[in-house]
This record gives C-alpha cells, structure tokens and sequence, in this order.
C-alpha cells in the first residue's frame, strides 16, 4: 500500500480525537499531507471512525481529486477535498488538518464571533486572532476558497460562520494541539462575554505581535521544507532492486564451460599473454553507473538550503536510552579509556555520539559489541575490508607466513616484492612502489617526492579533501576556504606553500597554478579522483581528465590520493576506471586487506627513482623516507593474498552492486518519507546525505557559522540512531559495502533505515 505512514497518521489523529470527545461518529474530517508529493491522505466520506482503518484512508491531490489505489475499499474520499487542498496548496508549512464541529467553537460559529487575542499561548499557536470564515454550503468551492483567503494571513485556527472549525498543524500532533487549545480558548472567551458583557481584556497589541512573530518564524522554517526542496527521486514500490547475489553468480559460473579457478589458484602471470592492466579492466569497475553529477549537487545544495530534519524529541529520547540499557558494557571501559587515552579513542573513526561502542568481534558484514549486541558494518575500519572483515582465506594465509618468519625481519623479505609486483601488475602506471606506514605518510612522501623531482615547491589541493594530518596538507581541511583553520599546533611555514582550489572550480585552479608561477612554481596538484571525503562533493565524470591537461600545462605532478578509492573502485583504481594517469599515487587502506601498516606511494619510475634507500643515496636523488616497520612481512602478505582474494571473487565489483543494491533502496525510502535527504553512491562507496554539514564551505560564512554546530550535531544524532537500530555507518552521512554484503544483508539494513526514517520530525 502507498503513502501508509500518512494514512496512519490519520487514523492515529481520529483515535486520539475520538478518546477525547472532539469527534463524534462521521462528523469532521482528518488530512495529512504526503511528504515529497502533491497529495494528502484524508478520511473517507461518512464513516464511522471508531472503525476506521488505514486501508479505508483515501489519497486525494492538490487539485482535490481523489488518486484511488489497490487497497480494494472503494472508499470515497470526504467531501471537503477542496478545502483540504486549497489550505496544503496556500500553506506550503501546513503537514496537517483538522476539521471539526466541536461543541464550544461551534457555539461562537453560531454567533459568528471571532476570537481576540486572550493569552499569549493562544497567539503563539493559533494566530493573532481566531477568524471567522464566511458562511458557504458543506464541500462546496465556495467553502474551500473562503478558507484559502482566510488561511493566507498566517493563522492556524479559524472558526467556519454556521459549521464548525478548522484547525492547521506543522505536523499531525500540532494539528491536535492546536484544535484543542481552540476548544480551550472557545470556553474561556464564551465564559467572559457571559460573564461581564463588554468587559473582555485581551493581551496588549506588542506581546500579541511578539508572539505571533515566533508563529511566523516556525511557519517559514517549516516551510521551507517544500518550497525549497527538488523531488525526491521516483522508485517505484515494485521495481526490483540490484543484486549483488545475483552479479557474485555471475561472476562465479563457470567461463565457456570450463570449470571455474579452485580458490588456491593464483591469477596468470602477465608474463602469459596478459596485457598490463588488462586484467583490471576485464575485471571490471565497482561503478554500474557513475552518478548524474549535476542532480546530485542540486539536491545537495537543496538539502543544505533547508531547515534540519531530525529525529523527533521522543525519539531521539528513545535512541539515547539504547545506549543507556543496551551498552552499558561499552561505556564502562569507554570510561575507563579517557583516563588514559585522550578523548577516550585512540582514532577518530572510533568516536561517535552519544559514546563510542567498543568492538569484540568484526565478521564478514557484522560487528559485535562488547554487550552482545549485533551491527551491520558499513564503517569496515574506513573502507580497507573489501573483501568482508575478518577474511578467512586471507588470515590463512597470512598465518602461514607469520609462522615462517615472524610478523617483522628488519631485513629484506620476498613478500615486499610480490606486494609491489601485484600492485603493477592491476596499476601498471604504478611502475614503482614504495611501502610506508598509512596513508598519511605516503601523501607526505608523495609531496617530498614531487617537489624533488620537480624542483618546484608549491602544492595544491582540493579544498575539503584529507589527505591524512601532515602539516603540509592539514590545511582546507573537510571545509573548503578555511586555510589554516584547523592547523593548531603546525608552524606557518609548514603550510606557506600549500594552496587550495574549492572543488570543481576548473577555472580557480587555473589561477591557482598561474599564481604559483611567480612563486617558483607548482611541483603537484593533489586529488581525491571522486571528489573530496570520499565522493562526499563528487567530481564531474571528466574532472580528473582535465586536471591532467593542467598539470601537463604547467609542469606539475598529478597525484591521486587512492587511499579509498584503490582496488575499492576495481582493481584497476580510480585512475583505471576515469582512463587518467596520474605521476604518483597514494594507497593506504585496502592495499593491506584491513592489515595495519597499510600505506605506500608508486608511480613513474623516473619520479619515484628519489624515494632510492640506501644510506648514501646512490641509487637517486634521495628524499628521507623511512619506517622500520614499513614493508613488513605481516603486512605485505596480507595485501599481497587480499589483492589475490580481489581478484579471484571479483570482490570490489560485487561489493559494488550492494552498493548500488543500498543506494537504490535508501532512495525509495526517502521518496515514500518526502524527505530532503540525499542518497548517491560510486559504486562500494554510498552516501546518505541528512545534514549537509559537508556541503558548507567559506563562500558562505555566515551560514557555516550559523549553521555549522545545528547541523553537525544533526549528523551526529542520525549516526546514533542508526546504529541504535543495528547499523554502524561512518559519521552517520557514509557507507562502505563489502563482497560479505549479500542482498539479505542489505535489505535487513534498508529495514532497519525505514524504522529510523519513520521516527524523523514531520513525517
């Protein structure tokens, strides 16, 4: 059944009016606005609402015909659909409407005398006055329009000459409310003209405009939820949703009948026919379909226009009291750590409102907590683990070597060549590689290396993006134009030659490198290749295409931060899937398979003959990297099998189409909510935009300041009450997929994202 949520609405409203005497048998009528469309669900035509179902609730547009459905009642809609019409028409603010014949209103409808401003509470509800409507016969136009031009003033409760009252509400229970304060104010104004005839005292005329000032002001804030909202997108309620089961078959069938590869089998060698590189595009990308850049950006900038839309305060009540009952074990040793860990984490992941959850087990798709409790894992440690936690063939595997030789040598060993060897064998411009400790330190290596090799000392990023905490590239940092604003602690001179472009802006970056010119030059521009935090401001299909061009124009390195994006994107990178070399690139994450001391930069040979070891630098021009632990045989094994376990599954395309799977299922769920959230995906890599803290930048400081902490906070909220409801996200805005996510997994988490929507404010 569509639009049910609304139609329940409806039928929760005539319950409570019925328990409290405000209707009675058929009298009256009930509507609820449909959030993201232009229709409202309203009570059906002289029928008993003592037996009311949700089924029985009729579907009308805002031209006030009735949209009839497969719910099989046959049910005509209530007479006053243009009433009901007219008001969602006028009053983009109003989710809901009651329309009674209560006893005490009823009264001043026969004496046709409107309501004063009596008390302040009165006016900050209702309006500055209680109006009368002009007397017009039941479901007529005429009826309907004498209310529109009534409503326009800004009112929420009018009393119709000769008929009853009609009540308007931000939300169903408003609606209730403020029907039933009119009740109250009705039997106080009927009381004093009874009493002292003439005698009436009503607040003065600067409270009466205070308080409707704040009416007002919630009007317009609530308002702009519709007028300045785009559509959500249209999925329809049958239309059958990707599978990754179905692709992961696919995958696993045998090929022109013969048998498939048993899972010991390494991949051919190059060396046996295979062109470089050509494995990784055979394989395929995690991308069935890149994003409409442009739609994505408009409903980005549409979501951060607008209000916040978060949990209802009962909710969020309810959200906090899991982690009260639920996680007392979790917040005990989280306790505990703050005495000796600063913050209580030790990495920022790990945080999360209202307390971070300690982890015992990571399987597959799942997480387990400390208190038992169970959570789909859409965080997977920030996105290394494509394969699933925990992966069973590789830890193996791993084992073995760790047995041989132990986790460490201090000395040469053969898996930091067959790491390397892997690696350009899927990256083939990754002619050289040299393994570091994360992915902060290759993207210093990566910046040391350009500015040796070129001679040149300035370095551009993208503002917004993170490229780790080294004091060169902690600058823009996550919102672009704030320079400097998150380096505490880091010298002036460590970012003099640091400079940033805001994301997409081509023409800036022109300039930027134009600039840099008279400053000795720009040895690289620094890129996420889909847009900075992970795709969170995605990137234009050709974006990284025409960056190349301007590096090629001015002399600098291109580099490409794959810390996320590589092998996550297929095994071929970002760089195979947008067809873009860059000089260097950075990995970190995936290229251990979820083991630490996962980080490295590779590129040309030529650029990457300074990173040479040696103590006297002979074997180039020798910048200082280093790393006793770097390249260890625990690590280096442990990406060299993960890439191989990549490969044989074809794990990141799978992981994609859960991607796609989840993305595809969130957007049906905030079309049938009408909500202004925004859900997009690059394959594995899926955003669920509520906020749009993300999207603020300098360009609009006014707003970033005002709005900044509400909306943050926002985010936060969102991220407890999805893992509340057994899903663990990264900072409530982005998810991971892996291959363990089958289409079981994804739709028991889309189950659990509708529970969560249901409980966000005005649905």
């Amino acid at each position: 059944m569509e639009h049910r949520t609304s139609r329940q609405h409806v039928v929760d409203m005539c319950r409570t009016m019925l328990a409290r005497g405000y209707l009675k048998a058929t009298e009256g009528n009930v509507s609820v606005r449909v959030p993201g469309h232009e229709l409202y669900a309203v009570t059906p035509s002289n029928y008993d609402y003592d037996r009311m179902r949700v089924e029985d609730v009729c579907i009308v547009d805002f031209a006030g015909k009735h949209v009839p459905d497969d719910s099989g009642t046959g049910l005509a809609p209530s007479i006053e659909c243009g009433m009901h019409a007219n008001i969602y028409r006028q009053r983009p603010d109003v989710n809901a409407i009651v329309h009674t014949h209560q006893p005490y209103a009823s009264a001043l409808a026969f004496l046709r005398r409107p309501i004063p401003a009596l008390t302040d509470e009165q006016v900050r509800f209702l309006g500055k006055r209680v109006a009368i409507v002009d007397y017009a016969p039941s479901g007529t136009g005429f009826l309907a329009r004498n209310v529109q031009k009534k409503v326009a003033g800004g009112d929420n409760a009018f009393i119709i000459a000769n008929h009853g009252i009609v009540a308007l509400g931000t939300d169903p229970d408003r609606a209730v409310f403020n029907m039933a304060l009119l009740e109250k104010v009705s039997i106080a104004y009927l009381l004093a003209l009874t009493t002292e005839t003439g005698k009436v005292y009503t607040i003065p005329t600067a409270i009466r405009e205070v308080a409707f000032g704040k009416l007002r002001a919630d009007e317009k804030r609530i308002a702009a939820q519709i007028t300045e909202a785009v559509s959500p997108l249209r999925v329809p309620a049958d239309e059958e949703l990707p599978s990754a089961d179905a692709t992961a078959a696919a995958l696993a069938a045998p090929a022109e009948g013969k048998p498939a590869a048993p899972a010991e089998e390494k991949p051919p060698a190059p060396s046996e026919g295979k062109t470089e590189g050509g494995e990784a595009a055979r394989l395929g990308y995690a991308i069935s379909e890149y994003p409409d850049v442009d739609d994505v950006l408009r409903r980005l900038r549409a979501l951060v226009a607008q209000p916040i839309r978060g949990l209802r305060h009962d909710a969020l009540l309810d959200v906090l009291n899991y982690y009260d009952t639920k996680c007392r074990a979790s917040r005990e040793i989280t306790d505990r750590a703050k005495r000796r860990i600063p913050g209580g984490v030790q990495h920022n992941l790990a945080f999360n409102y209202p307390f971070p959850l300690a982890i015992e087990r990571a399987e597959g798709a799942h997480l387990v907590d400390r208190d038992g409790n169970t959570y789909i894992d859409f965080l997977q440690a920030g996105g290394p683990t494509i394969l699933g936690s925990n992966y069973g063939p590789v830890n193996e595997r791993v084992a073995e070597v760790v047995r041989a030789s132990g986790p460490v040598t201090g000395l040469f060993h053969e898996y930091e060549l067959k790491l390397a060897e892997i690696i350009h064998r899927y990256l083939p411009h990754v002619e050289m590689y040299r393994a570091l400790g994360s992915g902060t330190e290759a993207v210093m290596a990566a910046v040391r290396g350009a500015r040796a090799f070129t001679g040149k000392k300035m370095v551009i990023k993208v503002g917004g993006a993170y490229h780790g905490w080294s004091d060169t590239m902690v600058y823009g940092l996550r919102v672009p134009g704030t320079y400097r604003m998150n380096a505490k602690g880091i010298p002036f001179g460590a970012t003099s030659r640091t400079r940033e472009a805001f994301p997409h802006d081509l023409g800036q970056l022109r300039r930027k490198l134009i600039e840099n010119r008279l400053r000795g030059g720009t040895a690289a521009v620094v890129v996420e290749p889909v847009g900075p935090e992970s795709g969170t401001r995605p990137v234009p299909r050709d974006f990284n295409a025409k960056v190349r061009q301007l590096c090629d124009e001015f002399g600098a390195l291109l580099v490409f931060d794959e810390v996320v994006t590589g092998f996550r994107l297929g095994l071929g990178g970002a760089a195979g899937y947008f067809g873009v070399t860059p000089d260097l690139t950075v990995l970190g994450k995936a290229v251990s398979g979820g083991y630490p001391m996962a980080g490295g930069v590779g590129g040309r040979a030529d650029v990457m003959a300074v990173f040479g070891s040696g103590l006297d630098g002979k074997s180039g021009a020798h910048i200082q990297v280093g790393g006793t632990l770097s390249a260890n045989p625990l690590s280096c094994a442990a990406g060299y099998f993960a890439i191989e376990e990549m490969a044989r599954t074809n794990a990141p395309v799978i992981a994609g189409r859960a991607g796609d799977r989840l993305t595809r299922g969130l957007q049906r769920l905030i079309d049938r909510y009408g909500l202004p959230y925004v859900a997009y995906n690059q394959g594995s890599i899926v955003h669920l935009e509520c906020s749009g803290v993300m999207l603020l930048d300098m360009r609009h400081p006014v707003k970033l300041l005002k709005e900044n902490k509400a909306r943050k906070r926002l985010m936060e909220q969102m991220g407890a009450a999805y893992a509340a409801h057994g899903i663990i996200t990264l900072a409530g805005s982005r998810m991971y997929t892996s291959m363990a996510d089958t289409d079981e997994v994804i739709d028991d988490a889309l189950a659990r994202f509708d529970q969560v929507f249901a409980l966000v404010e005005g649905v």
